[in-house]
This record gives C-alpha cells, sequence and structure tokens, in this order.
C-alpha cells in the first residue's frame, strides 16, 4: 500500500491564500487610460479616477505613475490636487492595446 505524501512531507512552500484578482494589472492600466481619455482634455483629478475605477487612492497614484512613467499620460499639479490627461502617445497606444485586446478576445485568449 503507497501513502500519499502531503505538501509538508515534501517541503513545498504554500503560498498564502489571497483574496481572488479580479482584473490584470494590464486590465487596471487599460481601465485607468479609458476613464483618462473619457476625461477629455480637462483630464481627471486622482479622487475622481480613483473612484470610478474601483481602487484605492494609493494603488491609484501608484498605477498613473507607471503611466507618466510611459508617457501615456501627463501628471498636473493644481494646487493641492493631481489631475492625469492623456497625451498623444497614450492615446495611439490606447488604441493599438484595444485592437490587440479584440483580438484576444475573437481567439478565446483572455488578456
Amino acid at each position: 500500500m503507497t501513502s500519499l505524501k502531503t505538501e509538508m512531507e515534501f517541503n513545498v512552500p504554500r503560498k498564502p491564500m489571497l483574496k481572488q484578482q479580479y482584473r490584470t494589472s494590464m486590465g487596471i492600466l487599460s481601465e485607468i487610460m479609458q476613464i483618462i481619455m473619457d476625461a477629455g482634455m480637462q483630464g481627471v483629478m486622482v479622487s475622481e479616477l480613483s473612484r470610478k475605477s474601483n481602487l484605492s487612492y494609493r494603488a491609484t497614484v501608484e498605477n498613473c505613475q507607471k503611466l507618466v512613467g510611459a508617457s501615456l499620460i501627463e501628471e498636473i499639479r493644481n494646487g493641492r490636487n493631481y489631475i492625469f490627461v492623456i497625451t498623444p502617445q497614450g492615446i495611439e497606444f490606447f488604441r493599438e492595446f484595444k485592437k490587440f485586446q479584440e483580438i484576444t478576445y475573437e481567439m478565446n485568449l483572455r488578456c
């Protein structure tokens, strides 16, 4: 009779159970860019962006900093508020990314 070995017997570290992630990081960045694009040339404040994207203020700022670093959005300081506006490169990137998403959905691949 063979015995089944458990994870403990193989010394396999177990990952802690985390809350299931429903959105990919690319999905979150895409959603942020969509919200900023929808705001037009006047841009959108972080608090509104956070609310519409259903992210914490800190997570919103961190994701926006990634997009600023890639020159896809610009950060404008307006007193105590930060306003984000999409750049021409961001518009082009977003359009191409949406085309890519459509192709992956047609092929039954999700990203």
